[in-house]
């Protein structure tokens, strides 16, 4: 009686913040499910018209669209494969005991705290920058002539920006997932004659794969929304080589003041994105039953 009435208490209390919460992303939510059904443009002049389902027909027959869900794939597809790959080899290289270690932890650990914002200005103008960036100074240095990434490899450019702001993330997981390995297998393993990548193909990358599942699901849920680094750098182009689908959605309410397509846009976005997160937390359900 006393753990029911207990129960019913904490729910009363918790009550305040999750209807705060509920309200916090249904009212938004609910609004732009409206305005999709609306030809509404910001500077028409004209009040909100109900149109149906014409602002999602426009949405997903729109070329850019197709081409949008190419890059948006590419973006994710790229940035994991770098994060994870590098995330485990410098995993396997700060769990060795070194000089300075602590120190080198938190200068891996660091590029996730700058803001996506500030970290695409600094690579657009201090590193990639074709006239005065370190990597045309290290280009003219060999006597080379400097390569404008963000035109001539766009997406290329932004993959590498988002994924050094992405590494620390998957390496800060995998090592926590690395330190918990008992070190007893290792050193069996070893006395039985195994080598370095014996030990780490049938005994170290087993025990990463549910924390390489986490770094993918987490990671892939927000990468699907990437947007301050493309509009920072290439604004979605050159044409719409960098556009993903995040700023298609932009574009069409904000470059193109059409509320309604954008809001139609941003409706496809979110299913196309929960469809991602129930797939992914399938995946890695199963993964950790295994």
């Amino acid at each position: 009686m006393a753990t029911a009435h207990a129960r019913g208490a904490a729910r009363v209390m918790l009550s305040p913040a999750v209807v705060l919460l509920l309200l916090w992303m249904i009212v938004p939510l609910g609004m732009t499910i409206w305005f999709s059904f609306q030809r509404y443009g910001l500077l028409s002049g004209m009040p909100p018209e109900w149109t149906g389902l014409t602002n999602y027909r426009y949405f997903l027959t729109d070329p850019a669209f197709f081409t949008s869900i190419k890059n948006t794939l590419t973006l994710v597809g790229g940035v994991l494969a770098i994060t994870v790959v590098g995330g485990i080899l410098l995993a396997l290289l700060l769990d060795q005991p070194f000089w300075g270690q602590g120190v080198v932890r938190v200068l891996v650990i660091a590029p996730f705290f700058v803001m996506p914002t500030v970290s695409a200005l600094v690579w657009k103008n201090m590193f990639m920058n074709p006239v005065n960036g370190l990597f045309a100074w290290v280009a003219k240095l060999f006597g080379a002539q400097p390569f404008d990434f963000l035109a001539q490899a766009p997406m290329f450019s932004i993959i590498l920006i988002v994924a050094w702001q992405w590494l620390p993330f998957a390496t800060l997981i995998l090592l926590t997932a690395l330190q918990s390995l008992d070190s007893e297998q290792l050193e069996a393993a070893e006395m039985d004659g195994a080598g370095w990548l014996s030990r780490f193909g049938h005994i170290m990358l087993p025990h990463l794969t549910r924390a390489i599942t986490v770094v993918i699901l987490i990671q892939t849920i927000f990468l699907l929304s990437t947007f301050a680094e493309i509009l920072v750098t290439t604004n979605g182009g050159p044409g719409t080589a960098t556009t993903n689908l995040t700023y298609l959605v932009y574009a069409q309410s904000l470059l193109q003041f059409d509320v309604g397509g954008g809001a139609a846009g941003g409706i496809v976005a979110v299913i196309l994105a929960n469809i991602v997160a129930i797939f992914l937390m399938r995946m890695i359900g199963k993964n950790l039953e295994a």
